[in-house]
């Protein structure tokens, strides 16, 4: 089984496709306005889904913070007891 996806991870994955350093990223940015199109979501979203998120593309469409999202995929996560936020 993959390693589940962490805060760190979700953060460092964002940074890679917005070109910006990890700690960089704001978390209350909205996805479109940070510059994230419905391709680079969707490579995304498959990355989430291999570490055991199960989270679909509506769902993070409807969210409008990178913090939402989090929040989505933490408590989506295989196996996941609760959500870290």
């Amino acid at each position: 089984m993959p390693a589940p996806l962490t805060l760190e991870g979700f953060r460092a994955d964002l940074a890679e496709f917005l070109y910006q350093k990890p700690d960089e990223v704001d978390l209350e940015e909205n996805p479109l306005d940070a510059g994230l199109d419905s391709l680079r979501i969707v490579t995304l979203l498959e990355r989430w889904r291999a570490t055991g998120a199960e989270v679909t593309f509506v769902e993070l469409a409807e969210c409008t913070t990178f913090a939402q999202w989090w929040q989505l995929l933490s408590a989506r996560q295989r196996g996941a007891d609760h959500a870290d936020v």
